[in-house]
């Protein structure tokens, strides 16, 4: 049992480091608030007003490709610093934007500090955190996105109320995209105040920091039993390799991986977090209401994901995706409904549908991904696979933000929704029929799940080796 003082030291530097959250929380939600204003203002085609919000992404996978072998060489708190610096420089260049591309260009530098951090974060949570209470502070990250996207929604909410349309025009979504100066600022004066990684410290052989710090967290006796661990773990990954992710029972691990990371961002959350003002004024909000419908939208989104940090492990992981994947895809095809049919006043009922979804969403393929992606992989070589899963779910996230703008003008609000309604349908048979339970798996539990099995049901010997695990995982 972790002493108090402990207890508080460990909550400070999982608290800082999710911080992060706040940083890609602001940007998904920012963005939905001023593209109104800025389609009129520059006259944007739909495949444009999808470039403008989408082209964050091309920074956030560069900078996901990039953080491992950075942070590698220069330290997990330092790129998370360097994140912090980026993404202010691109909240004052996108406030100060004199052209589209001015914006573009502000954009994609802030998606290279999202991309470090959201790569960062949790790992950094993982390597410091006692292992009993790791997975909570780790959904941290989760919370702290889900808590930025309802803020900003309501800033954008305020901004619009601070003027006219025409203030709006020429100035409101200037403020909006500049507020991202505070979060920037507050995740950049918290990390002087939190170490750097132990593993990191001992990766380069400044063991007596490392120890100082693992120390701190759960006294002497058990920092040095970690201290040896994370040797025996780092020399285990000198000899893995990203080939060995195309072997049998891992070439399946990696497949799920994807697939909870593609699952995240194509079943249609995104879609609603960055085109909810438009989305809610295509069925007669107006007046600013649009703002408020979305902000409503941001709150379900709190409330549920902290009911889902209370559920996920008591009816675990598979059956939550399940349920959620399930009535996603019945309010998708209630919220298409109501573009296909166009009744009179749908306004609140739109609200009701996509709050509905929401809900589901929350409690289910939101925060899930993020916390199995890291649980099913060997430690070894957690590391390398997380870093590809994490590229699939930036790569599916640009798709969306290009896409749908596109998508709902050419084929309408109806069949867009309708079509993530069997992208839903598809992702409930796939948890179904491929994704494990972990829950209240070990990491060496999981492991076995994944090992190829010969013709008598034991596990290959040729295979062994690929599934090495170490007790810090």
């Amino acid at each position: 049992m972790l002493e108090k003082r402990s207890m508080w030291y460990v909550i400070l530097i999982a608290a800082s480091a999710g911080v992060a959250g706040l940083l890609y929380g602001f940007d998904t939600a920012v963005i939905s608030g001023a593209i109104g204003y800025l389609q009129d203002l520059y006259d944007l085609s739909p495949a444009m007003e999808g470039w403008v919000i989408s082209c964050v992404m091309v920074g956030g996978v560069l900078g996901v490709a990039m953080s491992g072998f950075l942070s590698d060489r220069y330290g997990r708190k330092n790129i998370m610093i360097v994140s912090a610096v980026l993404f202010i420089i691109s909240a004052l260049a996108s406030a100060f934007a004199t052209s589209i591309a001015v914006l573009v260009w502000a954009r994609i530098i802030g998606g290279f500090g999202i991309g470090f951090a959201s790569a960062l974060s949790v790992t950094y949570i993982s390597e410091c955190a006692p292992p009993a209470i790791r997975g909570r502070l780790g959904s941290l990250y989760q919370l702290f996105t889900i808590f930025g996207i309802c803020m900003t929604f309501y800033i954008n909410y305020g901004v619009a109320n601070s003027g006219t349309y025409e203030w709006g025009l020429e100035i409101g979504w200037r403020w909006m995209l500049g507020y991202g100066v505070i979060p920037g600022i507050v995740f950049l004066i918290l990390l002087m105040f939190v170490p750097e990684s132990p593993r990191y410290l001992i990766q380069k052989g400044r063991d007596a920091e490392a120890f100082k710090t693992l120390s701190r967290i759960n006294g002497e006796e058990i920092a040095k039993k970690e201290t040896q661990e994370i040797k025996v773990s780092i020399e285990t990954e000198k000899n893995s390799s990203v080939k060995q992710l195309l072997k049998p029972g891992l070439r399946m691990a990696m497949g799920v991986g994807i697939f909870l990371a593609l699952f995240n961002q194509v079943i249609g959350m995104n879609a609603v977090t960055y085109y909810g003002p438009d989305i809610f004024r295509r069925v007669g909000f107006e007046n600013n209401t649009e703002f408020l419908a979305t902000s409503i939208i941001g709150s379900v989104q709190v409330v549920f994901t902290i009911v889902a940090i209370l559920l996920i492990d008591r009816l675990g992981r598979k059956k939550l995706m399940a349920i959620g994947s399930s009535l996603m895809a019945i309010f998708m095809v209630l919220i298409g409904s109501v573009f296909f049919f166009e009744p009179a006043n749908s306004g609140p009922l739109l609200v009701i549908f996509i709050a509905g979804f929401t809900a589901s969403f929350c409690i289910s393929m939101g925060p899930i991904p993020w916390i199995m992606i890291p649980e099913i992989f060997p430690n070894h070589i957690r590391g390398k696979a997380v870093g590809i899963a994490t590229m699939f779910l930036w790569g599916a996230n640009w798709a969306i933000g290009q896409f749908t703008p596109m998508l709902i003008n050419s084929m309408g609000g109806a069949f867009t929704f309708w079509m993530f309604a069997v992208i839903n349908v598809i992702c409930f048979i796939f948890v179904m029929t491929i994704v494990p339970e972990t829950k209240n798996k070990s990491l060496e539990e999981i492991a076995e799940l994944w090992k190829p099995k010969n013709k008598k049901g034991k596990v290959n010997k040729d295979f062994q080796n690929d599934f090495a695990t170490d007790s810090r995982g």
